[in-house]
């Protein structure tokens, strides 16, 4: 079976455009989360805003345990974003080829790009509720990925899936709302240039477009992230052994909704709904900003590799000749 040497491309930039922008923003992702899982009781609320996470972080020396769950977040982010781009862009030739069209239409994208998550979503979401509990717990109380995952059934490791699956609405919507622009300006460039060199988004444009389309994505499915937050974060019969207990507290879409509104009304949908834009919009347009500046170098590195696998055996059976 032949592999997609382009689609391999886009998915390991894609992958270490999102391991490397995880990093650089973890502290602020755990900061946001453990806001986000915070349900206001009797109009009473541990965090006012994003800045008191921090803060309690810092009032209790424990600054480093703003990276606890790093390494699982990191194993999700580059399987996921491997496994997105790999689909994403494998699925898009494909309609390419079949079609005859030049150019893939919104509709077209959109069902592409929910695909692609679709696939994501399920490859990963063990990993993504687990590093959602490990940035939810007290800090410095964070436990290893196995225990994470271990400490419940296989079922819990999939807590949050069908909302997971709901949500891959909202990289479908942002990365058609960046391909959609990315045409429209290399077709602007395209006018201008002599066509002597390869056209490509400059760094500027790919944090701009990236910004852009993550923030119009995350506003139109926000009451469903916060959700899963919700949904994810553990409840107080994670540290007993009573597993009738937590089969009665699992949680679901609808009593996790009816809970918000309950305790904090409409607004509450949209608790920390700043932290996450400023979050996602940050992580995305660092993501494809990378992907954008590593994809030709990936392309460059992978046809080298392929040449050299086809030329081995020809250089050995030279090699063998002149013995």
């Amino acid at each position: 079976m032949s592999v997609d040497l382009e689609s391999l491309s886009e998915a390991t930039s894609g992958a270490i455009g999102a391991l490397l922008s995880t990093t650089i923003l973890y502290p602020l992702d755990t900061c946001k989360t453990k806001y986000q899982a915070e349900v206001q009781l009797h109009g009473k609320r541990k965090y006012r805003n994003l800045t008191d996470v921090f803060l309690e972080a810092i009032s209790g020396n424990k600054l480093l345990s703003l990276y606890q769950g790093l390494g699982t977040k990191n194993l999700q982010s580059f399987i996921s974003q491997f496994v997105y781009f790999y689909g994403y862009s494998y699925f898009k030739r494909l309609y390419l080829e079949k079609s005859g069209s030049k150019y893939i239409g919104t509709t077209a994208n959109l069902i592409i790009a929910a695909g692609a998550g679709a696939c994501t979503a399920i490859v990963t979401q063990p990993l993504d509720t687990a590093s959602s509990r490990m940035q939810i717990c007290e800090f410095g109380k964070s436990k290893g990925l196995w225990q994470t995952l271990t400490e419940g059934s296989w079922s819990d490791a999939f807590n949050g899936l069908g909302i997971s699956l709901l949500l891959t609405s909202n990289p479908a919507i942002q990365y058609t709302v960046f391909d959609q622009l990315k045409q429209r300006i290399l077709k602007s460039e395209q006018k201008k240039s002599d066509g002597s060199s390869p056209i490509g988004l400059s760094a500027f444009y790919a944090f701009l477009l990236g910004a852009i389309s993550k923030s119009i994505a995350t506003c139109l499915t926000y009451p469903a992230i916060r959700c899963k937050v919700m949904m994810q974060a553990p409840h107080p019969h994670d540290d007993t052994n009573d597993k009738k207990a937590r089969r009665r507290s699992r949680k679901t879409i609808s009593g996790t909704l009816y809970s918000i509104w309950r305790e904090e009304g409409l607004p509450g949908y949209f608790k920390g709904l700043h932290a996450q834009i400023l979050k996602t919009v940050l992580a995305s347009a660092l993501l494809l900003m990378i992907k954008e500046k590593v994809a030709a170098f990936t392309w460059i590195l992978i046809l080298a590799i392929k040449r050299y696998i086809l030329l081995k055996p020809r250089l050995k059976n030279v090699y063998n000749a002149r013995k």
